[in-house]
């Protein structure tokens, strides 16, 4: 049967569950105590990146950058060396702004004298793009929403609390944190009411090594290659070609057999009893939403109705629907020279996290 492509013009534009341990969070935020060893050190920055570049700055301009006590980088600020100034030095280590040369004594690294410094256009952008990249949990979510509307608080909350042991009561913290980070670094775009965050994965190189946020999905994630995944998309160039050259390689990728109705059912019958049949016995579905073609949509309405997780994907925000926006989205912009390689690490890790958590990836009517 003979899709229409209508309006094929195309538009700019999780991590690993485990059940939480007991944990103590101390007045500062960090997360402590026997069950949690070393949480310290992984917990998320308590301030945003431009406030973790206070004391950095500090040393630069009263120190000329040298190594300094704790005492001294304190002095510099009029602040006491204890308590929140502790925490505020763990957050510069964490962003990788400050190093700690000797027992006691700190100094600024190249990172920051990149922001504080720069010697070219790009650097005060590229190094808070490194900083965040680099901070624990916050590179973290980062990675897994790339190329995305960041969720409503209700579901980012329960992410947080489930996948990053972050809790409730912190939420409120660490999304303002996160957000005030990446708008630093550039990385996030406002459609409306939502916050896309842009995916500047380092595609240059066009390999096909696994991510390490991939790879941790894969240990998290029960697959095997009998597990299908059926794509729902227009038959018709440009978008159908988008079937061989994205969307098959990185269900691969993810460890599953990729289906799509004209190119991969060979049973006799309407072609509509086949499309029931891949959708009914797929593990996880991925729909290309661009140009809301009307097939693709009636073939999602079949898999929202299964409850089947399914991966949404399109080129404009536009062409989602607007009772299907509480879903995690990809969106890509074939305008990035790198827009295809980033699609497929992305869809890749999509397939496996909705496997992994379908509560993201299966239709529920709004409340």
């Amino acid at each position: 049967m003979a899709r229409k492509n209508v309006g094929t013009k195309v538009g700019k534009r999780a991590a690993k569950k485990t059940t939480a341990k007991p944990r103590v969070t101390t007045k500062a935020g960090e997360t402590s105590g026997k069950t949690n060893a070393g949480a310290g050190r992984n917990s998320y920055p308590r301030q945003s990146a431009p406030k973790a570049m206070r004391i950095a700055r500090a040393i630069l301009e009263q120190n000329a950058g040298h190594a300094t006590t704790r005492a001294e980088a304190a002095a510099f600020l009029g602040l006491s060396a204890t308590g929140a100034f502790g925490v505020e030095i763990s957050s510069g280590v964490k962003y990788g702004f400050l190093d700690q040369p000797d027992a006691g004594k700190i100094q600024p690294t190249a990172r920051a004298r990149k922001i504080l410094k720069p010697q070219s256009p790009g650097d005060v952008v590229e190094g808070y793009r490194e900083a965040v990249l680099t901070a624990p949990v916050i590179s973290e979510v980062y990675q897994r929403y790339r190329g995305e509307n960041l969720p409503d608080d209700p579901f980012f909350s329960n992410a947080l609390a489930d996948s990053y042991h972050v809790p409730s009561e912190n939420f409120a913290e660490f999304k303002q944190i996160f957000i005030d980070s990446l708008e630093a670094a550039e990385l996030i775009e406002r459609h409306g009411d939502k916050t896309r965050l842009l995916d500047v994965s380092d595609t240059a190189s066009g390999s096909s090594a696994p991510s390490e946020h991939l790879r941790k999905l894969e240990r998290a994630t029960n697959v095997s290659s009998k597990d299908t995944c059926f794509v729902m998309q227009p038959f018709a160039a440009p978008l159908g070609d988008y079937y061989e050259k994205i969307y098959k390689p990185a269900i691969e990728k993810a460890g599953l057999t990729p289906m799509r109705a004209d190119a991969d059912i060979f049973a006799t019958g309407k072609i509509m009893d086949q499309v029931w049949t891949g959708i009914n016995a797929a593990k996880v579905l991925v729909a290309e939403l661009t140009s809301r073609n009307p097939n693709v949509f009636y073939e999602l309405g079949l898999a929202h109705a299964l409850k089947k997780p399914v991966v949404l994907v399109s080129a404009k925000e536009d062409d989602v629907p607007f009772d299907l926006q509480h879903i995690r989205v990809i969106y890509y912009d074939t305008t990035d020279p790198f827009w295809g390689q980033k699609l497929l690490d992305k869809v890749a890790e999509n397939v496996l996290s909705a496997i992994r958590n379908p509560e993201e990836a299966i239709f529920s009517a709004p409340t």
